[in-house]
């Protein structure tokens, strides 16, 4: 496959889980927010500012900024998955086209003037849903060969620390020594987080609806089969660069196979009590290490040099 069009792939699925990431945590928090007393809701958009941008917050209103920032990242990511598929459409089905083009315009609509603010909420419920319809088309429309599992990578790379930057801002507020007295038992706050990982019905089948710390850590981080986990989408991540390597035949995927098992082996084998006990540094180190896989990719299959690609 032409480096180019795995570029093309790869941040595609990215761009688009990005978007529907960011639709869908300020979904559940505008709908939190018509629960809570004015400080309350003021404290969690300062959180969700920070949990979307990665940044420390700007002197401002939170809520105005927080959804500012959310809805003109969902716009650009919308219209960067869009032209990255327009790039390769000879790669991809024309039913992911179509689903793609057609939530590209749907968004901008729903970005004009007079639709921003009193249809903001359409706006995310549209690209959640469209970037769900548009993952099953692609996995029913295409091939599952060497494209495919580029759109896996990115989408999985995407989600780890999308996921991984939610639970580290979430507990370093309410599961802390520096936490506010009574604000870490609030039942609200910790379904809203499960929430905004589409996780509270799978974690109610799992451990019931009491919500503890803990658990809701457990799951989020630990658990093997649900989809939004940090650990299913390492092994799915793995897995992907697994069949990748196998269909490109390239020799010079050592170091990436071992930081993909080295993150594998940090969710797999460190004990939940070690991880609550530096949980911040626990997300940190996972997200660092996508960084490095990311960098690994680039590196491997998208802008290596001649000389590797002849000697490969």
């Amino acid at each position: 496959m032409l480096s180019r069009v795995a570029d093309n792939l790869y941040w595609m699925s990215r761009y688009l889980e990005r978007a529907e990431h960011t639709a869908r945590v300020m979904g559940v928090h505008w709908n939190l927010a018509l629960e809570n007393d004015q400080r309350s809701n003021t404290r969690r958009w300062a959180r969700v500012l920070a949990c979307l941008s990665n940044e420390a917050r700007p002197p401002g209103n939170a809520f105005s900024l927080a959804q500012a920032y959310a809805l003109r990242q969902i716009n650009d990511g919308v219209a960067a998955a869009r032209e990255n598929a327009r790039q390769v459409r000879e790669q991809i089905s024309s039913e992911m086209w179509e689903e793609i083009n057609r939530l590209f315009h749907e968004s901008k609509r729903f970005g004009a003037p007079e639709f921003l603010g009193a249809r903001s909420y359409d706006m995310v419920s549209t690209v959640v849903q469209s970037s769900h319809l548009f993952q099953g088309i692609t996995d029913s429309t295409m091939t599952h060969g060497e494209g495919w599992q580029f759109i896996q990578a990115g989408r999985y790379m995407e989600r780890i620390q999308a996921v991984a930057a939610l639970i580290e801002s979430h507990f370093s507020e309410f599961f802390s020594e520096e936490a506010e007295p009574g604000v870490g038992v609030s039942h609200m706050e910790w379904l809203g987080l499960l929430r905004s990982c589409t996780a509270f019905e799978s974690y109610c089948k799992v451990y019931t609806a009491e919500l503890r710390p803990e658990r809701v850590a457990e799951f989020l981080l630990l658990n093997a089969e649900f989809p939004h986990s940090v650990r299913f989408g390492v092994d799915s991540l793995r897995r992907s660069l697994e069949a990748i390597h196998q269909g490109a035949a390239r020799r010079d995927t050592d170091r990436l196979a071992k930081l993909a098992g080295r993150l594998t082996a940090s969710l797999s084998y460190t004990p939940l009590e070690e991880i609550m006990d530096n949980l911040r540094e626990f997300t940190s180190g996972i997200r660092r290490l996508c960084n490095q896989i990311h960098h690994g990719i680039y590196q491997v299959y998208i802008s290596y040099s001649l000389d590797a690609a002849v000697e490969a």
